[in-house]
């Protein structure tokens, strides 16, 4: 731990530090990188991943880098990467300049008064706004957050072509390269029944070898879940994240009380108050986080704390974050004192090419937590070229 830790630049009289530490200038730059198969969620299917990649310069020359992801346009949240782009670049870089990057609050409650809502655009900028002050003292973003209680978390592979058969193949593989032995399934783009097939096909392949969750993405009625759930828990399914819209609270508590399968919440909770109201109504026994719903780093810890205080258990979800995001996420996770169902954060590995010179670590089911300052990645300038939106 010690050689996260150590300063890599001489202290600066306070005074000049927090001279030091002033944003100077803002940019930011959409990228699209092809994905190695297609992602196919309840709602949508993707080939690439689309991110806006924002890169905070201050006064001192240091450089923070953000990552705001979205798939297939503003349908999984209200976003897309255009608008991002442009509510950045318009309003809330704008609001950032000549404030104290160290200020996270501060910054956050400017970014709040610029523009509404907007939670991956504020994430990726605040992100970034770590990144360069960690850069800046020499110390990791996951120190300034409070220090790590863990430095590899446990990861799972996403299963999402739909198809039984290249899922398999696609899990021997995992399973062969000692990469992931828990995996995520996709389901709610085809007939309950249809998925329930293919989920029987995965688990007696996978029987004995791996554990699996389902992700529904909102797919399901009230009437198909406590139909299906049952199946679910009778084919060893050990998570069903988000079978129901996210407005469904009642719902989801309802199929809660009926279901042997725990319920993960993902779309139903972006805020603390979110999480408040899911706690009270007894909906899910977990809980995704994201930074892209919970407006950057310091939101997520405080959706976490509430649901930590209600005794739902965590849960680090991702959107298919490139090794930017997903390490973002990963300084965050670090710090939780509990995180009893691991992450989700294989992003970086289903893209054809990433954007820095040395992507995370992966190995025997765990993703490691990057060493080094800041987010301890540094940008591949000529990726971010190659995959820049002309």
């Amino acid at each position: 731990m010690s050689d996260i830790l150590t300063p890599t630049r001489p202290a600066l009289p306070v005074a000049d530090l927090q001279r030091d530490l002033c944003v100077h200038s803002v940019t930011s730059h959409i990228v699209d990188v092809p994905t190695v198969r297609r992602h196919k969620l309840s709602s949508l299917s993707v080939a690439a991943q689309s991110y806006v990649i924002v890169r905070v310069r201050l006064d001192n020359g240091v450089e923070g880098i953000g990552e705001a992801a979205t798939l297939g346009g503003p349908r999984w949240s209200e976003e897309c990467v255009e608008g991002i782009k442009a509510t950045i670049d318009a309003h809330l870089a704008p609001a950032l300049t000549g404030v104290r990057a160290d200020a996270f609050e501060l910054a956050g409650a400017r970014l709040d008064a610029a523009a509404k809502r907007n939670n991956a655009a504020k994430a990726a900028l605040e992100t970034a706004l770590f990144d360069a002050v960690g850069r800046s003292l020499g110390l990791p973003v996951a120190a300034l957050l409070g220090g790590v209680v863990r430095e590899r978390i446990p990861v799972l592979w996403t299963l999402a072509s739909g198809d039984a058969g290249q899922e398999l193949e696609e899990a021997e593989a995992k399973l062969a390269a000692r990469l992931h032995d828990t995996f995520k399934v996709k389901i709610g783009a085809q007939s309950a029944a249809a998925d329930l097939a293919r989920l029987g096909r995965l688990a007696a392949a996978l029987a004995g070898r791996a554990r699996l969750i389902v992700d529904a993405n909102q797919a399901w009625d009230e009437t198909t879940a406590n139909r299906c759930t049952p199946a679910l828990a009778a084919l060893g399914i050990e998570l069903l994240e988000q079978p129901l819209p996210a407005w469904n609270l009642a719902g989801l508590a309802r199929v809660r009380a009926r279901s042997a399968v725990p319920l993960l919440a993902d779309e139903s909770v972006f805020t603390p108050q979110d999480m408040l109201a899911l706690a009270q109504a007894g909906a899910a026994d977990a809980v995704s986080l994201k930074l892209v719903k919970h407006g950057g780093l310091l939101g997520l810890r405080r959706v976490a704390a509430v649901a930590e205080a209600a005794g739902v258990g965590l849960y680090g979800g991702c959107l298919l974050e490139s090794s930017i995001g997903a390490a973002a996420h990963l300084h965050a996770f670090a710090g939780l004192r509990e995180l009893a169902w691991g992450c989700e954060h294989f992003g970086p590995q289903i893209l054809t090419g990433d954007l820095v010179t040395e992507p995370l670590h992966y190995a025997d089911g765990h993703v490691h937590l990057p060493s080094g300052p800041g987010l301890g990645l540094v940008l591949d300038e000529e990726q971010l070229r190659r995959y820049a939106r002309r």
